[in-house]
């Protein structure tokens, strides 16, 4: 079967390709929204160290990695505002997850995630060695390639898109 450059061998199925690439991003996008609402949730839901109670769990966790750290300016911070930031990180989550498995305002969501896990990977991950251990650097990485492709397929963004199309 000849191949030109235009259509492929997958396009001789009525735009396989298109409809392949329309839905790539739903994996990324379903996985960083159940993994972000689940955060956010169990920041609330349990007594653990994450817990949005717990704040002296959170406290002995950043002074730990405070002097490797990247930003320990950024520490500073949350160590100076334990319940707000644990709480808003929490809230955040839950907002970006929540965004996201819905496909509703996914650039800015994405945006937001990779901010949160950009400053995890400054803050607590930054002192991991080597680097592809700590797992902050790939979500960052994860929510930036959504930022940058939108919600794609089985979205409420999509849907949107479509809509104002028709009506042009």
């Amino acid at each position: 079967m000849p191949v030109d450059r235009k259509s492929g061998p997958m396009d001789d199925q009525g735009g396989v390709r298109e409809r392949l690439a329309r839905h790539g991003v739903l994996p990324l996008r379903l996985f960083l929204g159940v993994t972000f609402l689940y955060a956010g949730l169990d920041k609330f839901l349990t007594g653990g160290p994450f817990s949005s109670v717990d704040r002296d769990a959170m406290r002995s966790m950043l002074e730990f990695g405070r002097d490797g750290s990247a930003a320990p300016w950024l520490v500073d911070l949350a160590l100076e505002n334990a319940g707000p930031a644990l709480t808003g990180v929490a809230v955040a989550e839950i907002a970006v997850g929540v965004l996201l498995l819905l496909g509703v305002l996914t650039r800015p969501a994405a945006l937001v995630g990779a901010a949160l896990a950009l400053g995890f990977w400054l803050t607590v991950s930054w002192g991991t060695s080597p680097y592809y251990f700590g797992n902050d650097l790939p979500y960052a990485v994860g929510f930036l390639t959504l930022a940058l492709t939108g919600a794609g397929a089985f979205s409420v963004d999509a849907a949107r898109a479509t809509r104002r199309a028709a009506s042009r």
